[in-house]
């Protein structure tokens, strides 16, 4: 590994091969997310005050209520008790009664959800309908020990988990079997995969399928085959395709991370990088006073400066090469860091010699 973190990719040089289903989204064929509230019990003492979260005592009193128990106008100061928000992801052709996994997250000053149990909550979609049920007793993977002077947490003890918390009480309804035609939607939006597409798909059946625009291509049945649409999908989703992408650089400069595609390519150009760097360590000594005399213990400053001016780095060559191992191995021979190369890639794309796109997360 470089200095830079980059290393030759070889396997880079000649374009990978995908199947139709990893590189497109079928239309109306997706998931749908669900939200709740509710309450979890059982904590040991870690849950909401009720003084500081209104809203957990209300919650708590129409639970009650719910039950038969009156404690309207009750003063509550539980604190075994937490109001959550509850999350859901509902795949596509979940059907009632099968289960999916459950987010949930205090809502109010809870310390830990450690030991809790979710009251059965409803799980609704934007369309104000209830989709799933939840219930069943979380799993935090945090926690937070405190003492009088020290504390130590690890993860998020706020957070848990349930898996297969819920039960699909209502489908989202499908129509593909009635469907005359199915469209493709690419991932990543392109005409010459999408081309490729439609090329592979009536390669082996003739006739079914036809490119809309970069990121769509719509497949029926034709000539070349005879059955439904959902057929036709199950036959041609495991076709290899060869998936082609812009040139791009996509860089981080929080984190100092670069990704570079396949296609990057940079012209000739020479490159000389440095800076100026000053170094300050300050070493604190400590004067003794000579014995039986008035004098008192004192700190002594000592001051320790360095200075690099980069004078032992001179111009490098750059590009004219036609792979990415070739213009990593000529990056890693520069020796910069990663967020030196951050600098030297913007500074490259601004001379006009970076024949790629730079986008900056």
């Amino acid at each position: 590994m470089g200095a830079m973190g980059l290393m030759p990719l070889n396997a880079l040089a000649r374009p990978a091969e995908h199947r139709i289903k990893d590189i497109v989204d079928i239309e109306n064929v997706r998931s749908n997310q669900l939200v709740g509230y509710g309450l979890v019990v059982g904590l040991a003492g870690t849950g909401d005050r009720t003084r500081n979260t209104p809203f957990t005592e209300e919650s708590i009193q129409a639970m009650l209520e719910r039950m038969g128990v009156n404690v309207r106008g009750a003063q509550l100061k539980t604190q075994n008790v937490a109001a959550v928000s509850i999350t859901a992801t509902m795949p596509p052709f979940a059907r009632s009664g099968s289960t999916i996994d459950v987010n949930v997250a205090a809502l109010g000053d809870a310390t830990s959800l450690q030991g809790g149990m979710l009251i059965a909550s409803s799980l609704r979609a934007l369309d104000g309908q209830v989709y799933a049920v939840a219930q069943g007793p979380v799993a935090v993977s945090g926690f937070k020990v405190q003492g009088a002077a020290a504390s130590v947490s690890r993860g998020v003890a706020t957070s848990a988990r349930i898996a297969g918390g819920a039960i699909v009480e209502r489908e989202v309804p499908y129509a593909l079997r009635s469907a005359q035609t199915l469209k493709l939607a690419l991932k990543n939006p392109d005409f010459t995969t999408a081309n490729m597409i439609a090329a592979a798909i009536n390669t082996r059946f003739t006739g079914t399928a036809s490119v809309l625009d970069p990121g769509t291509v719509e497949i029926g049945p034709g000539a070349g085959f005879q059955g439904s649409v959902v057929d036709l999908m199950a036959m041609v989703e495991n076709l290899p395709v060869t998936v082609d992408q812009p040139a791009r650089v996509v860089v981080n400069e929080a984190s100092g991370t670069v990704v570079m595609g396949a296609d990057v390519r940079i012209s000739p150009v020479a490159i000389a990088q440095g800076g100026l760097t000053i170094s300050v360590t300050e070493t604190p000594m400590v004067s003794q006073p000579g014995p039986f005399s008035n004098g008192q213990t004192t700190t002594v400053p000592r001051t320790s400066i360095g200075i690099d001016d980069g004078s032992g780095r001179s111009l490098g060559m750059l590009g004219g090469e036609t792979s990415l191992s070739s213009l990593v191995a000529g990056l890693n021979a520069l020796g910069v860091s990663p967020r030196d190369l951050i600098t030297i890639l913007q500074s490259i794309k601004s001379a006009g010699a970076l024949q790629a796109d730079i986008e900056v997360q």
